[in-house]
């Protein structure tokens, strides 16, 4: 009996150390996993760098530039640039030439293009996305077919219309102009967004005695934010850059938009450029680009996002 059972005993205490072994070799799987991991990720925030510095040299370049004389900007960059930078370009601007007031005319024109924009693309993304009617796949195709239209392509006609109703020379008319052509993208975006919220939702909130009102501004409005950030960034970038239709339908000095004046500003005597107003210009333009998506980067994605989930 003893000797049947010493190896039993024995296969008994290795037992212990068998499994404690394999244990040790599964604990140390995740690390090695980790460890791979965390080189990926490092590999991954380093093209991540890389790249991004792809996008931000230009603007630093044009940035320091924009404190260059015109002289030195067309010349061949070297180290001795540095040693000339000054506050000439920008006193420039908004001392003599009061580029200031046309900043103020391109705000207004671009901030209220995108509140507007906003809120009819709010309530018709909401009528297309929650209410059902008769002909409602034919209007929203018209309403993406002018996705496809450019704007140059009727710009003569929309002159005359506009001067029919003495909306041309007027920023009010400039900015009702970048409406029409920023609402496509706008309802198509918040028809989506809409889309994407569950009806149970919203049957619970009509059960509590909400209206379609409180619906829309109270409870959906957490859900619905990043597509109305997408629609108002989308619509001030727009109007904010425009030239063309500002220097349409704009002819008094006093009206001019941010383009319009740089334009003039930027050609001087007999044609010849002034190169330190043109890189200032262009860095006063940038920065409310800048700061505005920098702030709404994270609705903005999401907001994008919405487009490619549901049709």
């Amino acid at each position: 009996m003893t000797n049947t059972l010493a190896p039993s005993s024995a296969r008994d205490r290795g037992a212990p150390r068998a499994a404690t072994a394999r244990g040790a070799r599964r604990a140390g799987a995740p690390r090695s996993g980790n460890g791979r991991g965390g080189g990926r990720g490092l590999a991954y925030a380093t093209a991540g760098i890389l790249l991004s510095l792809v996008f931000v040299l230009p603007l630093a370049w044009a940035l320091i530039q924009s404190f260059e004389p015109g002289s030195d900007i067309a010349a061949v960059p070297s180290a001795r640039d540095f040693s000339h930078l000054t506050f000439a370009n920008y006193t420039g601007l908004f001392g003599h030439n009061s580029i200031g007031h046309y900043v103020l005319n391109s705000f207004l024109v671009a901030l209220g293009t995108a509140v507007v924009t906003a809120i009819v693309a709010l309530l018709a993304g909401y009528g297309f996305g929650r209410f059902r009617f008769r002909g409602q796949g034919i209007v929203f195709g018209v309403i993406l077919v002018t996705l496809m239209i450019p704007f140059q392509a009727i710009l003569t006609p929309l002159f005359l219309e506009l001067n029919q109703v003495h909306l041309t020379n007027s920023l009010v008319g400039l900015a009702l102009f970048y409406v029409t052509f920023n609402l496509p993208f706008g309802v198509f975006i918040m028809r989506n967004t809409f889309l994407q919220i569950p009806a149970e939702l919203e049957d619970a909130a009509f059960v509590d005695g909400a209206g379609h009102w409180v619906m829309v501004t109270r409870v959906l409005r957490p859900l619905v934010l990043p597509g109305v950030a997408t629609t108002v960034l989308y619509a001030f970038l727009f109007s904010w850059t425009e030239f063309l239709g500002s220097l349409t339908f704009i002819t008094s000095q006093k009206s001019f938009t941010l383009p319009v004046e740089l334009f003039n500003l930027e050609v001087g005597t007999y044609g010849q450029v002034n190169l330190g107003y043109l890189v200032a210009g262009a860095v006063i333009a940038m920065v409310p680009c800048v700061v505005l998506y920098v702030s709404l980067q994270r609705y903005y994605v999401q907001g994008l996002m919405s487009g490619s989930l549901k049709g």
